[in-house]
């Protein structure tokens, strides 16, 4: 059975929608995140959300492969994660930014929502508007009441899947993840290399520098 660490690099390039009664946004994934969780084959995560037991928080990736965890963070975000293991077994994949291929419009206008409006308020560019899990989840229109525990291959979910041929794929450490598990010893992103969308790396409080 694969796992977060098998999965999170073979996502990239394929397409992800979600339709909603406002419309469909499809974005193509560009980056992604591995966590282990408890039952993982695999070292220690002190990264991961249920590195030490399940609750109701984390209950989501316990289940089958191939549903979404969608957890809220900093008070003002959802994340949205693919799960990967076998049912009782938690890893999963983060998805942590696309460009928008579908939808343009509805994505840009759900992302200035959440903007406090103001004369020198710039717009955003098209290659940021999925960039970094938390605009990726706006810009799908993505909440854990709707869509925590929902499967992805049903709708309103759809992912297509669309290997990135010939755009070499990188690995490093993860974006803003605190300690250890933040340094090089967890190099679990993976990108497109030279893609616009992806995230800068950031590390964690208390991680170690990644070069």
């Amino acid at each position: 059975m694969p796992d977060a660490l098998s999965v999170a690099p073979r996502l990239l390039g394929s397409i992800l929608s979600v339709d909603s009664p406002q419309g469909l946004v499809g974005l193509r994934i560009t980056e992604t995140e591995a966590y282990l969780g408890v039952g993982a084959t695999g070292p220690y995560d002190p990264g991961d959300h249920s590195k030490d037991r399940k609750t109701a928080r984390n209950a989501s990736m316990f289940l089958p492969p191939g549903h979404a965890y969608v957890y809220f963070t900093y008070g003002m975000h959802f994340a949205l994660n693919l799960v990967c293991s076998q049912e009782h077994v938690a890893s999963g994949v983060l998805i942590r930014s696309g460009q928008i291929v579908q939808g343009l419009d509805l994505a840009r206008r759900r992302r200035t929502a959440k903007r406090p409006p103001g004369p020198n308020t710039a717009p955003i560019r098209d290659a940021q508007l999925a960039r970094g899990p938390g605009n990726l989840a706006a810009c799908l229109g993505i909440d854990r009441e709707s869509h925590d525990g929902r499967d992805l291959f049903e709708p309103p979910f759809a992912i297509s899947r669309a290997p990135a041929m010939g755009t070499p794929i990188l690995c490093g450490p993860r974006v803003g993840v605190a300690g250890i598990a933040g340094g090089p010893a967890y190099p679990w992103r993976f990108w497109l290399k030279g893609d616009p969308t992806v995230s800068a790396f950031r590390p964690g409080r208390g991680a170690p520098s990644a070069r």
